[in-house]
């Protein structure tokens, strides 16, 4: 067969060539023409064919010329056949050009071009005078492709994997390219780890040079692993290994969590995390030294071999700091995790160098290379850590720009940089100058680049991307909540009006509660130095009763002003002043206390206070942060001249930490007094702190904890102690997610009367899961909480939820 296809390439090169020299095909020896000699070659599919052999062609030197030789000179192509492609496309791929002179070797460089597009499956030339005439067959268009059987990969899935190798609709079709998609789709169902997986293309020719492919696939079964061995573990157990994995020989559970489905990318991740646990454990010489995977002839069952050499534990001995020190050695050394006496752990060298490196890009020095040397002694079992340290050059900042803003002005944003143009860039104020422009709750998303400018080896531009929320809302709603009952609401609120980061807003609720009426406004930026003021006017009225409390009802108006000083960059006081106007209404089945108070005060009361709040406040954001201390003091003072004469303080405090990847520890605690004084002889009772609900002890009904009224109702009481522990837990898919939360608690907490002394043994305890979702309607919450220890009396709720209600 070889034999045959160069018999037939030198005979049609030699004819070509007599054809193409020659502007008579008369002339030629081929009777016909060379166009019709090929079309006879070409319908010869399979008939023998007898080659000439070279000592049968006398003198041929003399009457064909060298592949060097010009046969003409190209005034015109010619594209004959081109149903799919452009002439211009095809044309860009020749390697010749009019004007060019054609050789017998620059024919064969032209049909090997254009066969290597793959655009066509046969090629046969032909001249007319000085015009070079290209015949073209083209290959197949694929005009439909289906996919049957693929229960495991969406369709889209597939289509966009084999659209990478050129194979959809609208493309070529070439026979050698299905066998690329036969192996891609293979690579796909084995990364699912379905070995058996079998496919059969059906190929269905149409009108105009089209076809229609249909891919049935036979997924099979997912091969699961029967044994997992590890060699060469001597110090740590197998079981202790296998546990680090995600792939497991099954159990239990294997039928929900998949774990013995073997897949590629699951073991060449269970090697990385056995690798990391070595070498977080002091194994620095540990090495992986080969990997094993069999599989049966069914290709149901996998069986795989892990060999490892673990080396000898290492214990830090000596630690340095050397090179270029911009920063204290010593304050460099405080930033390292690792301590002498430790085992040796890869992932705590990695933390002390981003802090380091943090540390020094404070100083401007924001393209450091820290690298950590360790120099291990096999003989003790000691290896030393030295940090050498390549500062570079102090980076400056040329200018601050910002994307994205088309509403917020450029002002509202330049005022909460921490990192200012022509100054060093510092990592702590670019980190600082984030957080701010993320606490101000107008934009969906901060994002921070700082290139390089051209040309200079010690600038760079700060660029912040920023994608705005609506910060202007026209809101009518509808909402529940257990206390409050149904709740209708409506509100005008631009919390960034006009872009100039003012707060303005009117609102309406009404609920079984409470109705309020509110009109507000808050200007963040009185002065360049963040002097705050803030106005507010309402009218409130309230039912007790439905929120759980004694029976008396409250008509209130009044107004308040506060201004806010900033102290530090973390801390802030707020100083203001109240009056409200206060009317206590009894109901049908009012308690003596409620009687005894307007016995003794009155049922109108008007009321003057000073307020007076001091926060210290490092988190990273106001709603649901991850990150960072809360402190805070509140109180309020009722003035003489006024009806009543009391006071109230709190004190709150709340701490977050990351204790784990995507697992973060926030621990919360609330203790609040408050008192009458002068010639009020009580506190009012419409004053007292109250305890039970979705916002201080979860699974006891809200407001119904502490002292009761004659009535055996709950009135609340002048002092609350409110503790929260909760772990926030990642959620499966979603990745950052700043508006959902779901977390594990552990509540505690209580209200204590006047005449009551704290006892500990008062407190109520309860735990169980609680989720948080800041929507487009409002701020949903739910609990599911289990009381620890209830005592009798006390009004028990497990399942609690609000919708469309604030904090």
């Amino acid at each position: 067969m070889n034999t045959l296809i160069i018999s037939r390439l030198l005979y049609l090169s030699m004819s070509l060539c007599l054809a193409l020299s020659s502007n008579s095909f008369a002339d030629s020896p081929l009777k016909g023409g060379l166009a019709d000699n090929l079309i006879d070659l070409s319908e010869e599919e399979e008939e023998e064919f007898s080659p000439v052999p070279l000592a049968s062609l006398p003198n041929i030197s003399q009457r064909f010329p060298s592949s060097s030789d010009t046969l003409f000179v190209i005034e015109k192509f010619q594209l004959e056949g081109l149903q799919f492609n452009s002439e211009s496309n095809v044309l860009s791929y020749l390697p010749l050009k009019v004007g060019d002179s054609l050789t017998l070797q620059d024919t064969h460089t032209l049909i090997s071009t254009l066969f290597k597009t793959g655009l066509f499956k046969d090629i046969r030339l032909e001249r007319a005078g000085n015009t070079l005439i290209i015949h073209l067959a083209e290959h197949p268009v694929i005009s439909e492709l289906h996919f049957v059987g693929n229960d495991d990969l969406e369709t889209d899935t597939l289509r966009k994997a084999l659209k990478g190798i050129g194979f959809a609709e609208g493309r070529v079709y070439n026979q050698s390219v299905l066998e690329r998609v036969k192996l891609e789709l293979q690579r796909q169902y084995f990364n699912l780890g379905k070995y058996a997986v079998q496919l059969d293309a059906n190929v269905v020719p149409l009108d105009d040079q089209r076809v229609k492919i249909t891919l049935t696939i036979s997924e099979g079964v997912v091969a699961k692993i029967r044994q997992i061995n590890i060699v060469g573990n001597h110090t740590i157990p197998t079981s202790k290994l296998l546990a680090e994995m995600q792939l497991s020989i099954g159990g239990w559970f294997s039928w929900f969590s998949s774990r013995d489905q073997y897949s590629q990318m699951k073991l060449a991740a269970d090697i990385e995390t056995l690798r990391s646990y070595y070498w977080d454990h002091g194994y620095l010489n540990f090495s992986l030294d080969s990997t094993q995977v069999s599989i049966t002839p069914d290709k149901k069952d996998v069986y795989i071999t892990l060999n490892l050499t673990e080396g000898r534990q290492y214990t830090v001995d000596k630690l340095e700091i050397t090179g270029n020190l911009v920063v204290n050695a010593e304050e460099l050394r405080s930033k390292i995790t690792l301590k002498p006496g430790q085992l040796f752990s890869r992932k705590a060298v990695s933390s002390s160098v981003e802090a380091l490196i943090e540390r020094i890009g404070d100083e401007g020095y924001a393209f450091a290379n820290i690298n950590p040397v360790p120099t291990p002694h096999e003989e003790t079992g000691n290896v030393d850590l030295n940090f050498f340290i390549d500062p570079g050059k102090r980076v400056y900042v040329r200018k601050i720009q910002f994307k994205g803003n088309t509403k917020t002005r450029d002002e509202v944003l330049r005022r909460e940089m921490r990192q200012l143009e022509g100054a060093w860039l510092s990592t702590k104020n670019l980190k600082r100058s984030r957080e701010r422009l993320e606490r101000l709750n107008y934009f969906e998303e901060v994002q921070v680049e700082t290139p390089l400018v051209e040309g200079s080896q010690d600038q760079v531009d700060v660029n912040f991307s920023i994608v705005e929320s609506p910060s202007g809302n026209i809101l009518a709603g509808v909402g529940y909540s257990q206390t409050q009952g149904l709740l209708l609401n409506a509100s005008i609120i631009q919390d960034n009006f006009l872009g100039s980061g003012k707060r303005l807003g009117a609102t309406f609720d009404n609920s079984q509660v409470n109705t309020v009426y509110n009109f507000s406004y808050f200007n963040p930026y009185v002065t360049i130095d963040g002097l705050s003021r803030g106005f507010n006017v309402f009218y409130r009225t309230t039912d007790a009763e439905e929120a759980n409390l004694s029976r008396y009802n409250t008509d209130a108006y009044g107004a308040n002003l506060t201004y806010g000083i900033p102290i530090t960059e973390f801390s802030y006081i707020r100083l203001g002043g109240d009056f409200d106007h206060t009317k206590l209404k009894t109901t049908l089945g009012s308690a003596q206390e409620v009687y005894d108070f307007i016995r003794e005060e009155g049922e109108v009361y008007d009321t003057y206070r000073l307020t007076g709040n001091w926060t210290f406040d490092t988190r990273n954001r106001s709603l649901l942060p991850d990150r960072g201390w809360l402190s805070s003091f509140n109180t309020e003072i009722a003035l003489p001249g006024g009806d009543l004469l009391y006071y109230k303080t709190r004190y709150r405090q709340q701490w977050l930490y990351s204790l784990i990847e995507d697992y973060v520890l926030s621990l919360e605690g609330e203790l609040a007094y408050a008192n009458s004084y002068g010639k009020t002889k009580r506190l009012p009772f419409f004053e007292n702190y109250t305890a039970g609900g979705p916002r201080t002890v979860r699974g006891f009904r809200e407001n119904t904890l502490g002292p009761l009224d004659s009535n055996r109702r709950p009135l609340g009481g002048n002092m609350r102690i409110i503790g929260n522990a909760e772990l926030i837990l990642p959620l499966p898919f979603v990745e950052k997610a700043k508006s959902l939360r779901v977390s594990a608690f552990l509540d505690v907490g209580n209200v204590y009367a006047v005449d009551e002394e704290f006892d500990f043994n008062e407190l109520r305890y309860s735990t169980g899961l609680s989720t948080i979702w800041i929507s487009p309607i409002g701020i949903l919450t739910f609990s599911l909480a289990k009381p620890l220890n209830p005592k009798e009396g006390d009004q028990q709720q497990s399942f609690q939820f609000s919708i469309g209600t604030n904090f």
